[in-house]
């Protein structure tokens, strides 16, 4: 197995003459510089993260929909039963959800990782198990995860990267299932941005005023028992944390303590594409504050990210600008399973194939604006 030490250890930052080169390239373009706004910065965002200019065009996608279940969904935090979480994955598989939909209409793969369902699944087709674990334990009662755990459900994600990309994807696309994950999710933005869980907590699949108020206070409950409450409780990867551990501890710990399986797997499977300099699309909530963790363990994880999407949770919005992130598409979705990035990914495709298709000013003929 990849272990994540070494996986942290081959990510490397965008390359500088790769990023230049893309600047260049566009502005020589037949079109007004800066006509294409946000998708010239993907292109040249997907240059640097490859290192070559142009960036390869990124396809085909393969979208990973990692499942879990959540202990604090005994706490009351979500109308919808526990059951859920596999039952959905029986829907994936059998081609019913949103996210096969949208799947077909990008002809990406679909991949369903159980990495913490609280039920025994039967192997099936399309389904990945890496069971870590039958859900996670009460986050508002302490530590959801062992480190331990939380490691082997990072390398599982790790795995499922390097399985993907082996297959021959060069795109990959973060996608969840778990009845409780947005509870989860605004713990961990809490814990990694030092927002306030008010301002990170929403709706999820839209619960009403009073288990809106119930769900706030668990997330208060959870960083608070978990020594999580004093604001950002990870320090910069690769420097220190306290008494002069190391500087992943810090993140491992926090992720443990109030994340999720999928959450922790998700993170892995961020920082295995970028190990493998193949571009990740991250979708919404869930993937954002997944991707917070991947980026305390490895900061330049975030070089070969592209935001998908702004979801209607508060906290993704508050996780993308941590991150320096830009989402590409702000559709008010709310679903996750990978809907948001796979909407996204025609678009990245688009900006990276201007690069190759789009004639210079020079190859045309045609003048450019006089100075």
């Amino acid at each position: 197995m990849i272990t994540l030490e070494r996986t942290i250890a081959a990510i490397r930052p965008r390359d500088p003459g790769a990023v230049a080169e893309a600047r260049a390239h566009q502005d020589r373009l037949t079109k007004p510089r800066g006509a294409l706004g946000a998708l010239e910065e993907v292109a040249v965002r997907l240059a640097g993260a490859a290192g070559v200019s142009p960036a390869p065009v990124p396809a085909p996608p393969a979208l990973a929909i990692f499942a879990a279940d959540h202990g604090v969904h005994a706490q009351g935090v979500s109308p919808w039963p526990q059951e859920v979480t596999q039952q959905m994955v029986g829907n994936f598989l059998a081609g019913g959800a949103v996210a096969n939909a949208f799947a077909a209409q990008v002809r990406a793969t679909v991949t369903v990782v159980d990495v913490g369902v609280a039920a025994d699944l039967t192997p099936a087709p399309g389904l990945t198990i890496r069971k870590v674990a039958h859900g996670t334990a009460d986050l508002s009662q302490g530590p959801a995860m062992t480190v331990e755990q939380a490691v082997a459900a990072l390398e599982a994600g790790i795995e499922v990267a390097r399985e993907l990309v082996e297959r021959g994807a060069r795109c990959l696309i973060t996608g969840d299932m778990g009845i409780a994950n947005t509870t989860a999710s605004a713990a961990l933005i809490c814990a990694f941005t030092g927002q306030e869980a008010a301002g990170a907590t929403g709706r999820g699949t839209g619960v009403d005023d009073d288990t809106l108020a119930r769900k706030v206070e668990i997330v208060r409950r959870a960083l608070r028992v978990n020594g999580l409450d004093g604001g950002p409780a990870v320090p910069a990867a690769g420097g220190n944390g306290p008494e002069g551990e190391p500087g992943t501890a810090p993140a491992l710990r926090a992720l443990a303590a109030v994340g999720g399986l999928e959450h922790a797997a998700i993170a892995g499977f961020i920082l295995g594409g970028a190990a493998l300099r193949v571009p990740v699309i991250l979708d919404g909530v869930i993937s954002g504050s997944a991707a917070l963790a991947a980026a305390a363990l490895a900061p330049d994880v975030v070089d070969h990210c592209v935001a998908g999407h702004r979801s209607a949770e508060p906290g993704h919005a508050l996780a993308l600008a941590h991150l320096g992130l830009r989402p590409l598409v702000e559709l008010e979705l709310r679903l996750g399973e990978g809907t948001g990035g796979l909407l996204a990914h025609p678009l990245v495709c688009a900006a990276v194939r201007v690069m190759h298709e789009v004639a210079t000013f020079d190859s045309a003929g045609v003048s450019e604006k006089e100075v």
